[in-house]
């Protein structure tokens, strides 16, 4: 098992505040990085039927030897970036239809960088990364939000 942490980057655009605000936060420690923005994943659907360029599974597979995951995100309208959603929505295929690759994420841990410009994070951010969190078997350690400066338009 890796002992550093894996951080997935939901961003929706590269060399983002987001990704610089991450680096800084974790210092001079090691870690591994997945940019979603990198990767093909493809909306989920209920009968589990996705083409071939599709990434979710490899993206999972990549997960396994991780014991430490951070799920870093900017808030967008009070809620993860639609990038991280849909790798979330993609989370169901864990449950359903791939259900033993689902299994060996029970044991890990995970957290969650958040950066928005509201001075605190938006009530019930928190919600979906801990539900399935708890429901994959994941203990759920956190959540460090960074405020910036809003922007006037």
């Amino acid at each position: 098992m890796e002992t550093k942490p894996l951080v997935i980057l939901g961003s929706n655009r590269k060399n983002s505040l987001t990704e610089s605000i991450t680096r800084k936060a974790l210092g001079d420690a090691d870690f591994d990085l997945i940019d979603l923005l990198d990767h093909t994943i493809v909306h989920y659907n209920y009968d589990g039927n996705y083409p071939a360029a599709d990434e979710f599974d490899n993206i999972i597979n990549s997960i396994l030897p991780y014991d430490k995951i951070i799920f870093a995100t900017p808030v967008y309208w009070y809620s993860m970036s639609g990038v991280m959603k849909v790798f979330f929505d993609r989370l169901t295929d864990l449950i359903t239809i791939k259900k033993e690759l689902g299994r060996s994420l029970k044991g890990k841990h995970a957290s969650m960088i958040a950066v928005g410009a509201d001075p605190t994070i938006p009530d019930g951010f928190e919600v979906p990364f801990k539900h399935t969190a708890a429901y994959l078997g994941i203990q759920y350690d956190g959540c460090i939000y960074y405020a910036t400066e809003p922007k006037t338009v």
